[in-house]
């Protein structure tokens, strides 16, 4: 029997246009579900719209339509940016279809039945936006705490859910399931939201028609968060194919922006706990995208649409730096000038570059067929790629902790050391037939190898590449470990050279071509002498273990072992690296320092890292330097 694997992203609200966040969340949640097909379980990847509530009904009357017309009109733009982005998604769901709307009423009756939903009066400050109540104190000078926007005072007559009494419950289940919520530090920041103390939740409006009626009594509708979240059960067969809701639930992960982690980490696991249905495995919360260091917002205008990227960019270039750039959990920030960068770094020189040598090798050395792997004596750098092989040994490592951008670094150690074979190698120059015949061959089994477990990221390209190298295609139903295995390409396969996989993108020019260009001066530093640089005691570290420093965005602590001894250092790379991906690496310590106290802490060293204000990467090693080894 195949193991289930069911994943979910928010379902999007239609009050307005997808953008890069939407865009973001779901591409990841693509790229999960087709490595889970790939390895063999039976997927179910959904997603979709969330279509009730005072804010569409605004939105259509300011646009002149039913609230129906405007939300079929704005779901049509999602369903075509999932079909231009290649999302691969099992199910997508409406909160205006009918299994849905039972789904909803059944789950309130229950929950209802258990004697946790009561009627009674409601009155704080509201912001539409939201859809969510605020205290006085919860206020930020008088404003919505989370968007920023003004709040009304309401008072209205209203059902209530007793979440109060399942705190203890759901803060119980955080603190003995530690990936319930994740990443750490929003599992942090869950935990203290619920010590505060929970109150009993709000779930029916009067203010406005446009949602589910409560059952019994239509002049209330259903929260519109309560109908929201009730769609990964409706997904799942709830409530009334058992067979297909035993196979699916529970969810294995909810993928979801930090701005909506409150109610997928305490609001749902709540209900659910009243409901007596068990709770999703995971809830992951991402972070947000900022444009070029800026909120994005369309105050500002610079709200990016993914259409117009994948219009000047290409799909699988824009998926690729979705989830390359920055640890899925941090946030990120988008630039055409990253963009470009990504693109003709990665894809255009690493990537394209291999594949066009490789191609080019095997058409003017071989007659465009794939020479046999012969035995001759084997190289250094063959063996290296040939372990390529041992990829299929890590990759559920990875994807369960969603190291998407680990994941890519992986698949690019390979590409980049296959590039390095051959400047070192220069198979041009082999007089002897078997050796160039081998090296061929090791170079197109490798790249045949990167294409399967880039498929995932970048379906075209990976395709692009198996078509190059005469391969068949891959898809969602390419058994990963199995075709992972090295060797499988039949010698004399003939080869299909094209186009260049990534054309270079040009940057447009700031200055004229008239206009001179000044040299470039790097700043001036006080000279030193090399006396006064011999007093730095730097030494080779090896992280052992990394976590958050609380009440800190850049703050990690480290153990670090320098040999002789292991010490406590306090690094600003938060922003940068997430904790998980730090043990295992050889840094650059400055040993003699003097010792600091930050955040109550003492920092007993220093690490070497690119960048000014922010960092841009930590000095590290590429062979495996003995901890403790002096630096010079």
């Amino acid at each position: 029997m195949k193991k289930k694997y069911y994943l979910t992203t928010p379902i999007y609200y239609v009050n307005d246009i997808p953008h890069i966040g939407h865009a973001y969340t779901t591409v990841a949640a693509d790229v999960l579900a087709r490595y889970k097909r790939m390895l063999g379980y039976d997927t179910l990847f959904l997603t979709g719209t969330d279509e009730h509530g005072q804010k569409v009904e605004k939105s259509a009357l300011i646009s002149g339509e039913t609230p129906q017309i405007f939300t079929d009109r704005i779901v049509k733009r999602f369903k075509d940016l999932w079909l231009r982005l290649n999302i691969s998604y099992d199910d997508f769901i409406r909160t205006t279809e009918e299994r849905h709307k039972k789904a909803v009423t059944d789950l309130f009756l229950k929950i209802k039945a258990n004697g946790d939903i009561y009627k009674g009066e409601y009155e704080d400050w509201y912001c539409i936006p939201c859809e969510s109540f605020f205290t006085d104190l919860q206020l930020k000078e008088g404003k919505c705490p989370d968007c920023n926007r003004t709040v009304e005072k309401l008072k209205e007559e209203s059902y209530f859910f007793r979440m109060s009494k399942y705190q203890g419950q759901i803060l119980a289940h955080i603190e003995t399931n530690p990936d319930f919520i994740q990443p750490e530090s929003k599992r942090n920041e869950i935990i203290s939201f619920i010590k505060s103390g929970l109150k009993d939740l709000s779930i029916s409006r009067t203010s406005f028609k446009w949602g589910i009626p409560v059952p019994g009594d239509d002049r209330h509708i259903i929260y519109v968060w309560f109908d929201a979240l009730t769609n990964y059960l409706t997904a799942a067969g709830f409530p009334d194919d058992k067979g297909r809701l035993e196979t699916c639930w529970p969810a294995d992960v909810h993928i979801i922006g930090k701005d909506i982690l409150r109610f997928h980490a305490v609001y749902w696991p709540t209900f659910l706990l009243s409901a007596g249905i068990p709770l999703p495995r995971m809830v992951f919360s991402h972070g947000w995208w900022t444009i070029e260091g800026q909120k994005m917002s369309k105050s500002k205008g610079n709200v990016v649409d993914p259409l117009q990227v994948v219009e000047r960019f290409g799909v699988d270039p824009f998926r690729y730096f979705l989830l390359r750039d920055v640890p899925f959990g941090l946030d990120g920030d988008f630039s055409e000038e990253a963009m470009i960068t990504r693109h003709n770094t990665d894809l255009a020189n690493d990537l394209g570059n291999l594949l066009s040598r490789t191609l080019t090798m095997i058409e003017r050395y071989r007659g465009g067929r794939i020479p046999p792997q012969i035995n001759s004596k084997d190289r250094d750098i063959e063996i290296g790629l040939r372990s390529v092989e041992n990829f299929r040994l890590v990759i559920e490592g990875r994807l369960d902790k969603f190291q998407f951008h680990l994941l890519l670094g992986d698949i690019w150690y390979f590409i980049n050391l296959a590039n390095r074979a051959i400047e070192v190698a220069a198979p041009w120059k082999e007089k002897e037939d078997a050796i160039l015949s081998n090296f061929l061959y090791v170079l197109a089994e490798t790249l045949r190898i990167i294409a399967l477990y880039l498929y995932p990221f970048m379906p075209s390209t990976a395709n692009k590449i198996h078509h190059a190298l005469g391969l068949k295609e891959i898809t969602d139903k390419t058994p990963l470990l199995e075709e992972g295995r090295w060797g499988m390409i039949r010698p004399d396969t003939a080869i299909s050279k094209g186009e260049a996989l990534f054309p270079r993108i040009e940057k447009e020019k700031k200055i004229s071509s008239q206009t001179p260009v000044p040299p470039v001066a790097l700043p001036q530093s006080e000279k030193i002498t090399i006396e006064d640089f011999a007093k730095i005691d730097l030494r080779v570290g090896l992280i052992k273990s990394a976590e958050r420093v609380k009440g800190s965005e850049k703050l990690i602590k480290l153990m670090v072992d320098l040999g002789t001894e292991e010490r406590q250092v306090l690094a600003g790379i938060g922003t940068r690296y997430a904790p998980e991906e730090l043990p295992g690496k050889r840094v650059i310590v400055v040993c003699n320092l003097e010792p600091r106290k930050m955040m109550g802490m003492e920092s007993q060293g220093m690490l070497l890292a690119a960048g000014g204000k922010t960092v841009e990467g930590l000095a590290t090693f590429i062979d495996d330097i003995a901890p403790g080894t002096k630096v010079k």
